[in-house]
């Protein structure tokens, strides 16, 4: 978004930026007392997806006219034609990057080009639904309770789990920046640029080189002043807790007794059609059943490399310089993801300890060549956002790492990393998929919620169009 925003006002547009997580009433108004040409929205999770299509059924309803842009990370042209341009009537439009938002704005706002533009679009998004259609026929989810009996076959008794050094939670803040410049994965580094190319090939690129190279530079300059100069202060907090499987949940006790259950850490299942003998992953079959009588644990943890970061970033904006301004974001998220890289390292080698004699370069850690997963909220292998409320009260985030949630459970500061520890060696990543309304009303269930705000936050899962239900399930 702040790409965008610098990309139109070098082009002599007037960009006003609401910020973020505006509700969408106040997004309206601004529109009318604008008087705008376009909106422009902007998601980074995937709850601004759901939000998205809040607003586009709102300006229907208010009726507004005014071309509608979408762009971010979980954003898509799949999604944009399935579930938010039904909604509108007037342009919508998705904007694949940064680079494009020009073009597209030119042809939208001009007489000659406009029509002709939306008619390629529309005819576009038509058959995106046409051929989205055509696939769902005959896609096949094996039912709920045939996906649980095929459940990751681990034999926990073979191989006991590894019992934690120290459990319990503990705050590494604030955590010294000079660290974890070693850990820095680049890559990701470039793409926020829209620079395509893999680190340190992408320097020596035959179309993007020289930009990346000045970028690096600059990068490199910069980041040698944060650390020096102590711009930005990293905080991180991990725990480790007895835990066992129960049913697809995984459930965290107060201590070694397993008698008193403190939090309930709640999973979901594949339920993608695959042959008989392939397992349906779900997270909480990487920890040993309760009914085994075998111990096992979870680890989590939240960082940030936020903190200060605001000041900093307002100074830069004062002076209209938005280039240092992205770049101190961007570097900023690169410092969280190093510092979540850097303590999982820790974890494995010292505060859990399954993994002692590990010893792998920053090259094998950023190919996760190490025993284990990390997996975060939101992401696909767990893809319900709420479930990181859990891990900040285990946590005590707040107070341990100075991190909060906002009411769609964005992390703040924004260069932050929440997340799960799984020691298990048969631990693997993996992509939920869509799921059947068997499993949603069982995860209603479990979560306490109605089966209209389970179909919400799962919204990108699911299997079935929901009915827009509001009753409690049973």
């Amino acid at each position: 978004k702040n790409i965008v925003g610098v990309v139109l006002a070098c082009n002599n547009y007037r960009v006003v930026d609401l910020g973020v997580m505006v509700p969408a009433q106040k997004i309206l108004d601004a529109v009318k007392a604008e008087h705008a040409d376009v909106l422009g929205l902007s998601g980074l999770i995937t709850p601004s997806l759901e939000e998205m299509h809040q607003v586009a059924r709102e300006m229907q309803r208010q009726g507004l006219t005014v071309p509608l842009l979408i762009g971010g990370a979980t954003t898509s042209r799949a999604h944009t034609a399935l579930k938010i341009e039904p909604h509108y009537q007037s342009p919508t439009v998705w904007v694949k990057d940064a680079s494009r938002a020009v073009g597209v704005a030119q042809k939208l706002l001009s007489r000659e080009q406009h029509d002709a533009f939306v008619a390629e679009i529309r005819a576009d998004y038509a058959q995106v639904r046409e051929r989205h259609a055509q696939r769902d026929v005959g896609k096949r989810l094996v039912p709920y309770h045939v996906a649980r009996q095929r459940r990751v076959p681990i034999d926990f008794a073979a191989q006991a789990p590894a019992a934690p050094k120290q459990t319990g939670v503990h705050a590494l803040a604030p955590y010294p920046l000079a660290d974890l410049v070693a850990c820095i994965d680049w890559t990701p580094f470039f793409a926020t640029w829209e620079l395509a190319g893999r680190f340190p090939a992408i320097l020596d690129d035959a179309v993007v080189g020289s930009q990346a190279r000045s970028l690096y530079a600059d990068a490199q300059a910069m980041l040698k002043r944060i650390v020096a100069e102590n711009w930005l202060e990293a905080r991180a907090v991990y725990g480790i807790w007895p835990a066992n499987r129960v049913g697809d949940d995984i459930q965290i006790y107060a201590d070694e007794d397993r008698t008193q259950p403190v939090r309930t850490i709640h999973c979901l299942r594949q339920q993608a059609d695959k042959a008989a003998d392939k397992p349906q992953f779900c997270l909480a079959d990487f920890i040993a059943p309760a009914e085994s009588g075998i111990a096992d644990w979870v680890g989590a943890f939240a960082v940030t490399a936020g903190i200060g970061i605001d000041s900093r970033v307002a100074e830069y904006e004062r002076d209209h310089d938005d280039y240092n301004a992205i770049l101190l974001k961007a570097l900023a998220d690169r410092l969280a993801e190093a510092l979540a890289e850097r303590l999982h390292q820790r974890v494995r080698t010292e505060f859990w300890g399954y993994a002692a004699g590990e010893s792998l370069d920053n090259e094998a850690l950023i190919a996760e060549g190490y025993q284990g997963i990390r997996p975060a909220p939101g992401y696909p292998a767990c893809p319900d956002h709420t479930e990181k409320g859990t891990l900040f009260d285990l946590l005590n985030a707040t107070d341990n790492a100075g991190m909060s949630l906002t009411e769609s459970y964005a992390m703040l500061p924004t260069a932050a990393v929440s997340g799960l520890y799984f020691a298990n060696p048969a631990s693997q990543y993996f992509v939920l998929g869509k799921i059947d309304r068997e499993q949603v009303v069982d995860y209603a269930k479990r979560k306490g919620w109605s089966l209209a705000e389970a179909e919400r936050w799962l919204a990108p899962n699911l299997g079935y169009e929901p009915q827009g239900s509001v009753e409690k399930a049973a």
